[in-house]
């Protein structure tokens, strides 16, 4: 498998960053059209707490711009819209934001975050005449193929729908990047490695993949329960050895667009060796150098 990074320097010559933005949309999983509350592991910011906070779009680039230039020195950049369900609004209002950010000239992925049960004819119109422009690349939350930890982790829906969904993105042009989550409270390693496999053998198949470590995050239903009732959570090397054997089993032309993620460490219940992120790579790196 590529990297993400590995795939846009070949692609475009150079590195390429996310400027995380926000588009104003919830979710109808916290609003009752789907359910409340929203999924078990996600944030009160709807997983998005990195994103830019200003109200105007242009201020929110220039925001998450100064961000990204703190660290690198980078002039193209994805436009990621990652709190809560970026297709779940006004879509008039939508095309017209998202249109704004496609056309500039520093922008030249868009990449919206959203649920496989919410893109209705009038959003897929919407991201197929986006899709003209510049490439768009949608982020569907997958986490687990079994309907029963979808169930407990109040997911929302089941797989059939997200079926669906890969199907109708994939027949519009459009890139689909599924995350998936090891660690959800009742899976074993078969029961994770199942939701790779399932993946892998998927026509048509998804483009990317981004692969998690469940986070405990503060504020979440999970934080209660696992408050509550202690579950027990994979150690470094139990993650490690998953995200090792994940990338030997998905299909080489998959993009791996995350191997682990780095949450906000304010928010951070558990498990505490997420924070070193450095080390999390550094193990699957060594781990895969072994075959």
């Amino acid at each position: 498998m590529r990297t993400l990074s590995a795939a846009l320097k070949q692609q475009y010559g150079e590195k390429i960053y996310k400027l995380s933005l926000t588009s104003g949309c919830t979710c109808p999983n916290r609003d009752g059209t789907a359910g409340f509350g929203g999924c078990a592991f996600c944030s009160e910011g709807g997983s998005g707490e990195f994103a830019a906070s200003a109200d105007e779009i242009e201020a929110q680039i220039a925001e998450a711009k100064e961000r990204v230039r703190k660290k690198v020195s980078a002039e193209r950049f994805i436009a990621y819209f990652q709190s809560f369900t970026n297709t779940y609004g006004d879509v008039g209002r939508l095309t017209k934001l998202y249109e704004k950010v496609i056309r500039r000239d520093d922008i030249v992925i868009l990449s919206i975050g959203t649920r496989p049960d919410c893109l209705g004819e009038d959003v897929m119109e919407m991201l197929r005449y986006l899709n003209q422009i510049q490439p768009v690349w949608v982020e569907l939350g997958l986490q687990t193929m079994h309907d029963e930890t979808a169930v407990r982790m109040n997911r929302g829906y089941p797989l059939r729908i997200f079926e669906e969904a890969l199907r109708k993105l994939k027949c519009a042009g459009i890139q689909v990047i599924v995350h998936v989550i090891f660690g959800l409270p009742g899976e074993t390693k078969d029961d994770m490695l199942q939701t790779i496999h399932y993946l892998a053998g998927l026509d048509p198949a998804p483009d990317g993949v981004k692969l998690q470590m469940l986070n405990i995050l503060k504020g979440t239903l999970l934080e209660r329960q696992y408050r509550d009732q202690p579950f027990p959570l994979l150690s470094l090397d139990e993650y490690t050895d998953l995200v090792a054997e994940s990338i030997r089993l998905l299909p080489e032309e998959m993009v791996l667009h995350r191997m682990t993620g780095d949450g906000p460490g304010s928010l951070l219940v558990a498990p505490d060796w997420v924070r070193n992120k450095k080390k999390v790579l550094n193990t699957i790196h060594k781990k895969m150098a072994k075959g």
